[in-house]
């Protein structure tokens, strides 16, 4: 992962959470143009699973990078870390971690757990789901953005896939809960669409219950589990 475009005697770190504020002062113009952006637009983007925020153009270009990519898989992967835990995932050092994750954050990408574990001095993050807008990618650079995170999901999706179907002779009893269908129709745009919203709302009912179940102290026999849901045309002859 490339990560010598920060001097690792030049990082802030986010160990410690009175030190963690990302500045304005230390911020280009245009990062702290989208700084602001994304403080006035990142008021619960965590419960806006439903209508996530499209990322602008300069948010795109920011997320980008390898290693932010793979630190936002990390925080997807495992629902929330700190920089210690990822720095110790990907093999990076803990500055370097520590400043990648800020700048996800300026750009409204992660933001603070508010049901990490209380007491510690560590910042604990959590990813915020996010929407490609196409308006956002006339921009030559967003548009190479784009390519380069999309790219990323697919190969990330594809990896995911592979390692669970390499487990499955094992994974009993989990694997009778786990569903791989196709199913290919034709449809209209507006079936298409709310083919989608009608997907999108069973995930977040099943998912909203079970983290209230969770937050209500069951917490016995629970593991990570990730849903894909794809609804897309197929190409025309």
């Amino acid at each position: 992962m490339p990560s010598d475009d920060v001097p690792s005697d030049d990082v802030p770190s986010d160990d410690v959470r009175s030190d963690d504020v990302p500045s304005d002062e230390d911020a280009t113009p245009d990062e702290a143009a989208a700084a602001q952006e994304g403080a006035a637009d990142s008021s619960g983007l965590g419960e806006l699973r439903d209508a996530p925020r499209a990322l602008g153009a300069e948010a795109l270009k920011s997320f980008a990078h390898p290693l932010r990519i793979a630190m936002y898989r990390y925080l997807t992967a495992h629902g929330r870390g700190t920089a210690s835990q990822v720095a110790r995932h990907l093999g990076e050092s803990t500055g370097q971690t520590s400043y990648h994750l800020r700048q996800l954050e300026r750009h409204g990408l992660i933001e603070d757990d508010p049901t990490a574990p209380a007491g510690g001095r560590e910042r604990w993050w959590r990813p915020v789901g996010f929407t490609l807008d196409s308006r956002h990618l006339e921009d030559p650079a967003a548009r190479l953005a784009a390519d380069t995170a999309l790219r990323a999901v697919i190969a990330e999706r594809a990896e995911t896939l592979q390692t669970w179907f390499d487990s499955i002779t094992t994974a009993a009893p989990w694997d009778d809960a786990a569903v791989h269908t196709t199913s290919s129709s034709d449809l209209t745009l507006d079936e298409a669409a709310a083919l989608s919203r009608e997907l999108i709302a069973v995930v977040d009912r099943h998912t909203d219950a079970a983290k209230a179940r969770k937050d209500a102290g069951e917490t016995e026999g629970r593991r990570r589990v990730r849903v894909y849901v794809d609804v897309f045309p197929l190409p025309q002859d």
